[in-house]
């Protein structure tokens, strides 16, 4: 069956069309993207603002009529923090399921770090072990772990590039400037500070093999010499704490309008790079991960699973 997959994420609007059935590999048929940066756009009052529920709108029925020319069976489609965290979700979504007939389903956290799981533990197999996912996106940090496809522990934390970015470090795109070494500094602390309750309880929980997903964390790797995206979907790419010191030892210090400048950044997170290394950073120490490994599937890829399963056992 042909499922098209409609992530509304903090930074993307992401329409994702795949050929797929239960046991196989899902294959892409079709990719399309418009960058937002939905987590950029909640005013001081907590709310999605009228230009980026504006902007949501025409990026939904944008996917919305892609998927219909392309013969999706079914299209699902989800939001995650940047939605979910609006003092006006509700109305937003009312909003977009009135102008499209797309009705949004928002996910929580922990389901987020589930899905992520899920796809993680698919990709490498049973015989990864007992896994750790991490996932840095533009809202939240997902931390899941365990053996089975159902993770023992799944946590969301407010610790995404975006929101940090905005909240935090109060970057501008276009900054001739880096940010002040007192503002790095803070947002180190405040991080480690949202991480000690989780440290304590993935303990309990332990793993074999550390794995991260999501375009922050390829582009840390990329940067800190993992091959790039043209060596294709195997290429095996890792991470390692050290080389991922030594990328916020660099990009710390690079103007935001320049970080697009270096290999594998795109233009449209670049401003949001120093504070994905900084969480990134942060979970690699408090966990004491030496090195992990960079898998390609992530949120969507889990959520694809999950339908087919569900339609296997209907």
């Amino acid at each position: 069956m042909r499922l098209g997959v409609l992530d509304v994420g903090s930074n993307t609007v992401h329409l994702l069309v795949v050929d797929a059935h239960h046991g196989a590999h899902p294959w892409p048929a079709h990719s399309e993207k418009v960058v937002l940066r939905l987590a950029e756009q909640i005013g001081p009052d907590g709310a999605l603002t009228e230009a980026g529920a504006d902007g949501l709108v025409r990026a939904v029925d944008a996917a919305r009529a892609s998927a219909t020319r392309l013969g999706s069976d079914d299209l699902l489609a989800f939001a995650t923090s940047a939605v979910r965290d609006a003092t006006n979700a509700a109305e937003v979504l009312a909003r977009v399921r009135e102008a499209t007939g797309v009705r949004l389903e928002v996910l929580s956290g922990a389901d987020e770090a589930r899905m992520t799981f899920l796809a993680v533990r698919r990709w490498f197999g049973w015989s990864a072990g007992r896994l750790l996912a991490l996932d840095i996106g533009g809202g939240s940090l997902e931390i899941a772990a365990g053996i089975d496809e159902d993770p023992d522990v799944a946590v969301s934390l407010p610790l995404g590039a975006g929101r940090l970015t905005r909240d935090r470090l109060r970057i501008d795109p276009d900054g001739a400037e880096p940010p002040p070494a007192g503002a790095v500094a803070e947002l180190r602390e405040y991080v480690d500070g949202l991480l000690d309750p989780v440290v304590e309880k993935m303990a309990e929980v332990g793993w074999e093999r550390p794995v991260a997903t999501s375009k922050t964390f390829r582009t840390l790797a990329r940067l800190a010499g993992a091959a790039p995206s043209g060596a294709g979907l195997w290429a095996r790419r890792s991470l390692t704490r050290d080389g991922l010191r030594q990328v916020l030892g660099f990009v710390r210090h690079i103007p935001p309008r320049h970080l697009s400048e270096l290999e594998g950044v795109s233009v449209g997170r670049a401003h949001q790079l120093l504070a994905g290394a900084v969480v990134a950073e942060a979970v690699l120490r408090r966990l004491d991960v030496p090195a992990l490994d960079i898998c390609p599937w992530a949120l969507r890829e889990g959520v694809i699973l999950r339908q087919l399963d569900r339609l296997t056992e209907r």
